[in-house]
């Protein structure tokens, strides 16, 4: 059997699609675009198509990951364009390849993410940040399925920087400033998601922002721990469909 792995975006008014609702749109736009899905045996079978990082309701992200296992060889390039012109608009296929060894969820170590604050002021914002990065720990509380529960937001965090842009839902009347978070966060367990960081600013220095944030990520992958830059977790797919391996830090060996 072989195994494709995709990514792909969620955009728009998608972001607030739960992530039940994403999968049946998934199973729906395979069948649609006659991709050769293998369905598991026993008395349910349903397709073989997994995902890996799924980002919260709520939230939209450039880098979300699904794998789908076929019956017969596909080919990604294909596979790509149908599936994407299967799928609502605001579901957007980014890239298709054939999986190598390994699971996919393992290369996903952290995300970088994108939280646009409206009507924020900057240096606020700034002093937060400073605070929050000189912590040692910073406690937050969130509600679980379990009741709530106290962990620490910052060692997930390994950067935090501030800038300035547009609001998006204004740029058609003219636009005003944006507060613009970029963060780096550390796959952990429990998951710390950008809202506990905001959770944590505000306890840190009292800094809240005057309306809801709009949360993107942009991605997600191996996290290079000396310069805290995150690698596309599909290349490694693509150094073994090459013909070559990957070596230990993903580096590609000619076979």
């Amino acid at each position: 059997m072989q195994r494709l792995r995709v990514r792909y975006a969620k955009r728009g008014r998608l972001r607030f699609t739960s992530h039940r609702d994403i999968s049946r749109a998934v199973e729906r736009a395979v069948r649609r675009a006659g991709i050769p899905v293998a369905y598991s045996a026993g008395f349910s079978p349903h397709p073989k198509i997994s995902y890996a990082g799924a980002a919260p309701t709520g939230v939209a992200s450039e880098a979300e990951y699904l794998e789908i296992g076929v019956t017969m060889p596909s080919d990604p390039a294909q596979v790509r364009q149908s599936l994407d012109e299967s799928l609502p608009s605001g579901l957007d296929v980014l890239d298709v390849v054939e999986a190598g060894p390994g699971g996919l969820a393992d290369r996903l170590e952290a995300s970088e993410w994108e939280v646009r604050l409206p009507g924020a002021d900057r240096g606020l914002a700034e002093v937060a940040a400073e605070k929050f990065l000189a912590a040692g720990t910073v406690e937050v509380e969130r509600l679980t399925k379990k009741g709530p529960r106290r962990f620490d937001a910052r060692q997930a965090v390994l950067g935090l920087e501030v800038s300035e842009g547009t609001d998006r839902t204004a740029a058609q009347v003219g636009g005003r400033p944006c507060v613009i978070l970029r963060m780096v966060v550390r796959h952990m367990t429990p998951a710390v998601r950008p809202d506990d960081v905001l959770t944590g600013l505000r306890l840190v220095a009292d800094f809240a922002p005057p309306v809801p944030p709009e949360v993107t990520r942009l991605a997600q992958g191996p996290l290079d721990v000396g310069t805290g830059a995150l690698a596309d977790p599909l290349d490694l797919d693509r150094d073994v469909t090459r013909g070559g391996e990957a070596g230990p830090a993903g580096e590609h060996v000619a076979g």
